[in-house]
């Protein structure tokens, strides 16, 4: 018996943007510049003087995998690794985000992207 997943997407990049910086104020974080375009190995990335990037694939995917991605990257402004600290502040901001960490897993084979390194 196969499992049907509601998904609510993103109805455009300015609704996705607007999500980023929500973020961005919650976790009291600058960004210097924000771009999405598309790439060919990653859901997102982000520099040290306050750039973030986002793939476009991200506007197509539910929400929670969004907010997953935008919490991840916006945290390595504060906290480089994915330690015992990084961990706990995902937990605080998302909740379960292990399990959405798993749903964009199982969708990494399908984009042929990865999220980072080692998640």
């Amino acid at each position: 018996m196969e499992t049907v997943l509601t998904m609510e997407r993103w109805q455009d990049k300015a609704e996705f943007k607007e999500r980023i910086f929500y973020f961005s104020r919650e976790l009291g974080i600058d960004i210097k510049l924000l771009s999405l375009r598309p790439m060919k190995n990653k859901w997102a990335s982000c520099s040290t003087n306050g750039n973030l990037n986002f793939n476009t694939e991200l506007l197509e995917l539910d929400k929670e995998i969004g907010d997953y991605v935008i919490v991840h990257e916006l945290l390595h402004f504060r906290v480089p690794n994915h330690g015992k600290l990084w961990k706990s502040l995902m937990m605080t901001y998302l909740g379960d985000y292990e399990k959405t960490e798993r749903k964009l897993k199982t969708l990494q084979g399908k984009f042929d992207f990865r999220q980072c390194n080692k998640p």
